[in-house]
């Protein structure tokens, strides 16, 4: 355990970062209960505050942190291989830092920053939905990959690399109604997401309203919240409900792969086929869509250039070669074997 973080003792004991950071100082602000806890989690785990470090100057780190959410994701699987090899070869460390699902990533950043002395950081994946005032609290340059953000933040105040998630939703719910498709059922985000679910929602929205088709909100299936976000699992139970509540659908839009890779299989066990009885639809272009028969209708995301567009943005920023900057790659529409005409 020589290499633990003070990131690990916060799981340990169930309370944030900052809590633990105002234990290890003997911060007022803290009961002496729930400090007595984390020092006895720290001295089990012969965890080691790396004071000396902080007060090293940052310019003596060359380290990129990569915060990811949803790490069992294999759509990010590929930008992980392609954040390692490019951080190494410009001769900085790499660390690769997961976030749980309902964990504050600013706040883990912010101790990240603290334990690593890290010269820039890439969010990947996950909600985003922090304030201005949130933001402002990471003191190294950052860059959110693959994380839509929706209209009312401001991109003055961040940098992003990602597809236009609302397009291209709208771009494969099209395709669905140009088949023929009036009753096409959406697995998406919790309605209180703002990054890519809601713009994935809403593209959805805005193809059916083109199509003169009214939204029905039974046929509008949230993830479920005590499953992984954008699993295969979730997509089975989300699917499985849906077929249950007897409520007819011709088509369903997953708007991952792994949603709808669930999807299928809860298809088929109710005893229907695919695309015979339900097209089904999903987004990201991972191989699994590709292999999985019937082979699945998807939005095919450029990994390995959002991938490289991500870091080149991050080191210009950390070498002061520009400010702010966006990045919008097109998907692809990559018609498979799931989806057909009625």
């Amino acid at each position: 355990m020589a290499s633990i973080t003070i990131i690990d003792i916060a799981k340990m004991c169930g309370v944030g970062v900052t809590t633990v950071s105002r234990a290890i100082n003997n911060h007022p602000d803290i009961s002496e209960e729930t400090k007595a806890m984390i020092m006895k989690v720290i001295k089990e785990n012969h965890y080691v505050p790396n004071n000396s470090a902080r007060n090293l100057k940052r310019s003596a780190s060359k380290t990129i942190a990569v915060l990811i959410k949803g790490i069992t994701n294999p759509f990010f699987n590929r930008m992980i291989q392609v954040f390692e090899k490019e951080i190494k070869r410009k001769k900085y460390s790499f660390i690769l830092q997961r976030v749980d699902e309902h964990q504050d990533e600013i706040e883990v950043a912010i101790e990240l920053e603290k334990e690593k002395r890290l010269k820039g950081i890439v969010f990947l994946g996950g909600y985003f939905s922090h304030s201005k005032e949130k933001l402002e609290q990471l003191t190294v340059p950052f860059v959110l990959s693959t994380i839509g953000m929706a209209p009312e933040f401001d991109p003055t105040e961040f940098s992003s690399v990602s597809v236009d998630d609302f397009k291209e939703s709208y771009k494969i719910v099209d395709f669905l109604c140009s088949l023929g498709h009036r009753k096409i059922a959406i697995i998406t985000a919790p309605m209180d997401d703002v990054s890519i679910g809601k713009l994935r929602y809403e593209g959805y929205k805005k193809a059916l309203e083109d199509h003169g088709l009214q939204v029905d909100s039974r046929l509008v299936c949230s993830m479920k919240d005590h499953l992984e976000s954008y699993s295969m699992e979730n997509g089975y139970v989300v699917t499985k409900d849906l077929l249950e509540s007897g409520e007819p659908f011709t088509a369903l839009f997953a708007v991952s792969d792994s949603l709808a890779v669930g999807a299928c299989k809860a298809i088929f066990e109710s005893g229907k086929h695919v695309p015979g009885d339900y097209s089904v639809a999903g987004f990201d272009g991972l191989d699994i869509a590709y292999y999985y028969n019937p082979s699945i209708t998807t939005i095919r995301q450029p990994v390995e250039e959002i991938a490289e567009e991500t870091l080149r943005i991050l080191f210009d920023l950390i070498n002061k070669k520009q400010s702010h900057s966006h990045k919008i790659f097109p998907g692809e529409l990559m018609i498979r074997e799931s989806t057909a005409r009625i």
